[in-house]
């Protein structure tokens, strides 16, 4: 299978997961990098008027992981860690997440991300580890 097969299988199985009906979030998967686009929507909105930190995480995390997951072909990985720093407000428009790996060995990857709106103003950044899982990436979990 090619890098670019694995890629596109990533892509679909992100794309297929229960939760992201919610968000309904577009992404793209390269070697080591990942953008992710989430719509903004009132409904995750909180007292403010403004997203919810759990979609800045979401992003920033989502990114990172499919940065990991684009080096690693025959498992699905877990974030271990995830530090999130929430820099600026959003309530309209939408999220553009990138991540990248900064470190990569055998079982342990270290990836960045930075959230941006529309505009392309920084709205949150943030850094996580990861890890292999025993779960292979296969049909079954969407890996197709």
């Amino acid at each position: 299978m090619s890098q670019e097969e694995h890629y596109r299988k990533l892509e679909r199985m992100y794309l297929r997961a229960p939760g992201n009906d919610f968000y309904a979030p577009r992404l793209s998967i390269a070697h080591g990098t990942a953008e992710l686009v989430i719509p903004i929507d009132r409904r995750f909105y909180h007292s403010g008027s403004s997203a919810h930190g759990s979609v800045y995480f979401k992003a920033l995390d989502d990114a990172a992981f499919f940065a990991v997951n684009s080096l690693v072909n025959d498992v699905f990985m877990l974030t271990v860690t995830f530090t999130t720093y929430l820099t600026g407000p959003i309530a309209d428009g939408a999220m553009h997440a990138h991540g990248k790996v900064v470190h990569a060995a055998r079982s342990f990857f270290i990836a960045e991300s930075v959230v941006c709106d529309t505009q392309g103003k920084e709205i949150g950044r943030g850094s996580g580890t990861f890890t292999r899982s025993k779960v292979q990436l296969t049909p079954e979990i969407g890996y197709f």
